[in-house]
């Protein structure tokens, strides 16, 4: 039974394209406002679902979504953080025939263009498309030392043993999937155990273990130059929890049980 938390739609205008962009979002105020202005001109080619999970900052009002040209907004009154709120937009998504599903992060950290070359990559046949600031042609700035080496050194060699695959930035929020790959019945995205950071290390994995068509492309992902790096995961605590989550999608805890 597909599992996904509650939520509000406010759909401002209908269906236009075959693949949709999702934003998932919450209390990003100027950043994720900024990004939509960034994002003007594709939102009118792409449609764009804003995946909120619960802002109170009033960044994401109707008429400055519309004037913004995004589709949908999806409002997570269920529980869980930004897998639950991958569930509610993938659910909303799929109920409503696209194709494929591009995710960016709110936070304005990257650049918007490269929609384009994620949608580029659906439409010759690949399912799972992970944007990578470490390939040639990628850009990186201003990212903080310790997550840098992080990726470099622990969590891409990691997925990458499990998934058999070379990934290079498996923390990087930016990327597609094909409805092939999420609705085949060895992936089953849709359950609870999906609260977190789960899903991202998860499908990554899953995809190149089941055999679909996996590619890594350049992106930019520029972090501010001072001030407070906008990120989820700070701290032991949150670091503590990435690396719980990364080891336990390596060995597998979140494959769909036989019969399930």
């Amino acid at each position: 039974m597909k599992q996904v938390p509650s939520y509000k739609i406010s759909q401002y205008f209908k269906k236009r394209s075959k693949y949709c962009v999702i934003i998932p979002v919450i209390n990003e105020g100027e950043r994720i406002q900024t990004q939509l202005s960034r994002m003007e001109e594709i939102s009118q080619k792409f449609d764009v679902i804003i995946a909120d999970g619960g802002s109170s900052d009033g960044s994401l009002d109707d008429s400055f979504l519309i004037g913004m040209h995004v589709r949908v907004k999806l409002v997570k009154t269920g529980s869980g953080k930004l897998s639950a709120q991958m569930r509610m937009a993938l659910d909303y998504a799929v109920t409503e025939g696209y194709e494929g599903y591009i995710f960016i992060d709110g936070n304005n950290k990257d650049n918007p263009n490269a929609i384009n070359d994620f949608a580029e990559k659906l439409a010759h046949g690949y399912d799972h498309v992970q944007g990578s600031g470490f390939l040639s042609g990628g850009v990186l700035r201003n990212t903080p030392l310790s997550r840098y080496w992080a990726i470099k050194l622990i969590h891409a060699p990691l997925i990458s043993i499990a998934a058999r695959y070379r990934y290079t930035d498996t923390t990087n929020g930016f990327r597609a999937y094909s409805s092939k790959f999420i609705l085949n019945s060895g992936v089953q995205p849709f359950r609870d155990v999906f609260s977190r950071y789960e899903l991202h290390y998860y499908l990554a994995i899953r995809a190149a273990q089941l055999g679909f068509n996996v590619i890594e492309i350049p992106v930019e992902r520029i972090y501010p130059s001072s001030g407070k790096p906008p990120t989820k995961i700070s701290g032991f605590s949150g670091q503590w929890l990435v690396m719980k989550t990364l080891l336990k999608a390596c060995f597998g805890a979140f494959d769909p049980k036989e019969g399930v």
